[in-house]
């Protein structure tokens, strides 16, 4: 067990996120699931099993990241994959030229800097594993040829989570570390509404970027394990 990939997911008390621990635990690795809330973080963790352990995690705490650096150094010693999956604001009721500018400030310090930021203080980690992957829960949302008028917080925020992907796994390139993007589809969760296809499906495809072979793509977007345009 002590050979177990270590992974760590953000925003994982549900939806895509709890699902991606779920499958993760079932490939096993030893998983971190983490939650703003630690009370939801220690109930998601419970219905999957004794494989993950749950961490309180707010993104957008830099104070947060270092904690949770530590905690992870002292009980591991490495991470081998960080999924960054943790995000707010699918603004629907939002156009980009009336948008609330507030509200796009307040998505982009979770889902573009939350993840920069932890990165960054899980790199020195990353780096003691001999198959760092990191994941970039993305959307088609932020795609530039997919760019339309509406949901401006969530779109401008995961095309720049894109952009921060290709940045990532260039400068990380000779680290081994794989970055890549995936966008789950829309999938029946409680930020994509009903109607979408299962959980299961849409985190299949970011457990499979998760777990890529040495010499897998990096600075990819991905969607059901095949590239799609950025």
């Amino acid at each position: 067990m002590t050979d177990a990939p270590v992974s760590v997911v953000t925003g994982a008390n549900r939806g895509i996120g709890l699902e991606t621990c779920r499958q993760l635990a079932a490939l096993g690795h030893r998983v971190v699931l983490t939650a703003r809330d630690p009370a939801k973080a220690q109930a998601a963790a419970r219905r999957i099993g004794p494989a993950v352990h749950p961490v309180r995690l707010d993104v957008t705490d830099a104070a947060d990241a270092a904690a949770l650096a530590a905690e992870l150094r002292d009980r591991y010693g490495r991470v081998d994959v960080l999924v960054n999956n943790a995000a707010i604001h699918y603004d629907t009721w939002q156009r980009v030229s009336t948008a609330d500018l507030a509200v796009v400030r307040e998505a982009a310090d979770t889902n573009v800097f939350g993840p920069w930021q932890l990165v960054q203080a899980l790199l020195p980690l990353l780096r003691e594993s001999r198959h760092g992957r990191i994941v970039n829960v993305s959307s088609g949302a932020g795609a530039i040829a997919d760019l339309g008028a509406g949901t401006p917080a969530y779109s401008i925020t995961k095309l720049a989570l894109n952009g921060l992907t290709k940045m990532l796994a260039r400068d990380l390139a000779h680290d081994r570390i794989l970055v890549n993007a995936v966008c789950p589809g829309w999938v029946a969760t409680d930020m994509g509404g009903g109607g979408g296809r299962p959980v299961a499906d849409g985190a299949a495809g970011v457990v499979w970027a998760a777990t890529l072979p040495d010499g897998g793509p990096t600075g990819g977007f991905f969607r059901d394990k095949h590239a799609i345009p950025w």
